[in-house]
């Protein structure tokens, strides 16, 4: 089953599954200026980008290896924008954080406003019982720098409710549990 705007926001009021929950969708800031949306939708919920990111670079002309990965293949800024090198991308987490239910599986898909920009983000499904900060994979497929907004919508997140599952993320021990920061590949 897909979980509704009601239900979200009851997972959220009991369990905090989102924290922080905008429980309505956002399309202005404080001043009245237009804001990329974020916040809760009609079937999920539009995660926001953080103002961390860590940009690809070639700088040093490494290899990148998801078994021997090397942190200086990323230049690290923290900014309210972040400009993508044509055909790159860049790593960065979400502003909220997830605690998924047991019967819980959800999955985020990059926006359309982005999309229609040439920007795609990738993300794997947070599984049953996964607790974390979301790391954001912003890939840049254009030929021209890309502007990703801080704080601001990046993704949705839609969930799907079903049974119980028997064996969770948390009972694996999976290694991208309690994510706090911009984590890269670990095998």
């Amino acid at each position: 089953m897909v979980c509704s705007d009601a239900w979200i926001r009851k997972k959220c009021e009991e369990k905090q599954m989102i924290d922080p929950f905008v429980d309505h969708l956002v399309r202005y800031d404080g001043e009245g200026n237009k804001v990329v949306s974020y916040g809760l939708s009609s079937f999920g919920y539009d995660l926001r980008v953080a103002d961390e990111f860590k940009v690809f670079t070639d700088v040093y002309n490494c290899l990148v290896d998801p078994k021997q990965f090397k942190d200086d293949a990323f230049v690290f800024m923290q900014a309210k924008e972040c400009i993508i090198p044509p055909n790159s991308f860049a790593l960065a987490r979400s502003v909220e954080y997830f605690r998924i239910p047991r019967d819980v599986l959800a999955f985020c898909i990059g926006k359309s406003t982005y999309a229609r920009c040439g920007i795609i983000v990738n993300v794997t499904p947070f599984e049953p019982e996964w607790e974390g900060f979301v790391t954001l994979e912003i890939s840049n497929t254009t030929p021209l720098p890309a502007k990703i907004y801080a704080n601001e919508g990046l993704a949705q997140v839609v969930f799907f409710q079903g049974d119980p599952c028997t064996t969770s993320y948390a009972d694996r021990g999976g290694k991208y549990m309690f994510q706090k920061g911009i984590v890269g590949p670990s095998v």
